[in-house]
């Protein structure tokens, strides 16, 4: 026997407030000041610049002396073209807090082959960390 419609869509809605409900602390974390030390938020109008070490790595600047290194999930050769530029697209809030704020691809100069990128992790770097990074994948 089919369900009706409205039976169908108080379903529906019922699912997304579980979802929504079991989202919430998650989500409310996710503010610039919710975190602690170990896990520093940043805005994106405060990155500055990013190097590539290898296909699967990102070091994203940060008010010119922090240093934030992202995995990715995947690798990308692209990420090892001079002439490549990462890209950052932002949905609501501008804060990066976690990896999955990151939305990113790399492009090729000149409007050329766009690769998105996701990112797994996200890690504020601490000075010594920053040290021991050679100085042609400093990110500023």
């Amino acid at each position: 026997m089919p369900t009706h419609p409205i039976r169908r869509a108080l379903g529906a809605a019922a699912a997304l407030m579980v979802v929504a409900a079991a989202a919430g602390p998650a989500a409310a974390q996710r503010g610039p000041h919710a975190h602690s030390d170990n896990t520093p938020c940043f805005f994106i109008n405060q990155w500055q610049g990013w190097k590539s070490p290898n296909p699967h790595t990102l070091y994203l600047g940060v008010n010119f002396h922090e240093v934030y290194e992202v995995q990715l999930s995947g690798d990308s050769d692209l990420l090892s073209d001079p002439d490549a530029h990462l890209v950052s697209i932002t949905h609501g809030p501008d804060s990066v807090c976690a990896a999955i704020d990151l939305q990113l691809a790399v492009a090729e100069p000149f409007g050329g082959m766009r690769e998105p990128l996701i990112a797994k992790s996200l890690v504020k770097l601490t000075p010594e960390q920053i040290a021991a990074i050679p100085k042609k994948y400093l990110p500023y």
